[in-house]
């Protein structure tokens, strides 16, 4: 944590007094949205470009990613001189591909999904050599992630539950590996789109589940299978999985721009809206949620309000 330090936001934790009327419990909301590049991959990217030596750093970076994780290669291979490579699905937001152009990364768009991409992706590393910076499963990422429960539990030291999205689960594992190191009582609960639910499958039956498509809003969860290493981990630490549905999240979304003034992306609303979807089955008297980013494109606002329409959390 005192490496990364210098180099991440410590994000805000805030508290919304309508939320915890609504919920009756005390929230409290990680505002990952607001790190460097918009999300909280820049702390895995970082973390992990940090154990590189420098005759490694000299061979490039290169890496697939959803969106989240590109920029935050990118822009911690910029901090650490080194050449980064990004191979990026066709269908990911032009916001996401632009900022990590910005951040000098090369972008390769391929492929209709993330994992044809990170297939792409990891035929191109044995050609070029460059080091391989997988957006989750990877040991250093997750380290790297951990340290927001650190933050979190340093802000406010009561907190007992803390909810968490999942994509292919670097997020959770290192928050939960890091939460129960300080408090073993501390409940963690994962998240994910019912459109793209592998983890929660594998989690649930005991067997690795892949999906042979995914669909939903939360293009940064969106993935089809669960990481090799984080799903040992988090059948370990993870107390609980829950999904939510898009029209969930949608409104989960709509609720925090009006409410907050605060943007979330798709997979930075998973959640909130399983708090309130689940609030019942969720018992917390201090509940944590992380706001995992919120690089949304602003295009897709129209489809959100749409889908959010069916529901209104705040009623």
């Amino acid at each position: 944590m005192g490496r990364l330090a210098p180099i991440v936001h410590r994000t805000p934790l805030i508290t919304s007094t309508t939320t915890n009327k609504l919920v009756g419990k005390q929230v409290y909301f990680k505002m990952e949205n607001q790190q460097k590049t918009g999300a909280f991959k820049f702390r895995g990217a970082s973390f992990k470009l940090m154990q590189l030596t420098k005759n490694e750093l000299s061979k490039g970076v290169i890496t697939a990613s959803a969106g989240n994780h590109a920029q935050g290669v990118a822009h911690a291979a910029a901090k650490l001189g080194a050449k980064a490579t990004i191979f990026m699905a066709e269908s990911t937001p032009l916001a996401k591909v632009n900022a990590t152009r910005a951040y000098g990364a090369e972008v390769v768009l391929i492929g209709e999904t993330f994992q044809e991409a990170y297939e792409a992706s990891l035929r191109k590393q044995m050609q070029c050599g460059a080091v391989y910076i997988h957006p989750f499963d990877d040991y250093d990422v997750m380290a790297g992630q951990g340290t927001i429960a650190m933050e979190m539990l340093r802000q406010e030291d009561r907190m007992d539950t803390i909810i968490v999205p999942i994509g292919g689960g670097g997020l959770i594992s290192g928050i939960a590996v890091a939460a129960k190191h300080v408090n073993r009582n501390i409940k963690i609960i994962g998240v994910q789109a019912s459109g793209a639910s592998a983890m929660y499958e594998s989690y649930h039956h005991n067997k690795v589940k892949t999906l042979k498509s995914v669909s939903t809003i939360a293009e940064g969860i969106a993935v089809k299978q669960p990481g090799k290493n984080t799903l040992p981990i988090i059948r370990d630490y993870v107390d609980d999985i829950l999904t939510v549905t898009d029209e969930e999240i949608a409104s989960a979304i709509v609720y925090m721009l009006e409410r907050n003034k605060t943007l979330m992306e798709g997979a930075g609303a998973a959640a909130l809206a399983a708090l309130f979807t689940h609030n019942k089955r969720i018992k917390s008297r201090h509940c944590g949620v992380i706001v995992s980013g919120g690089n949304m494109d602003i295009g897709t606002i129209p489809k959100i309000q749409q889908l959010a329409g069916r529901l209104n959390f705040s009623a």
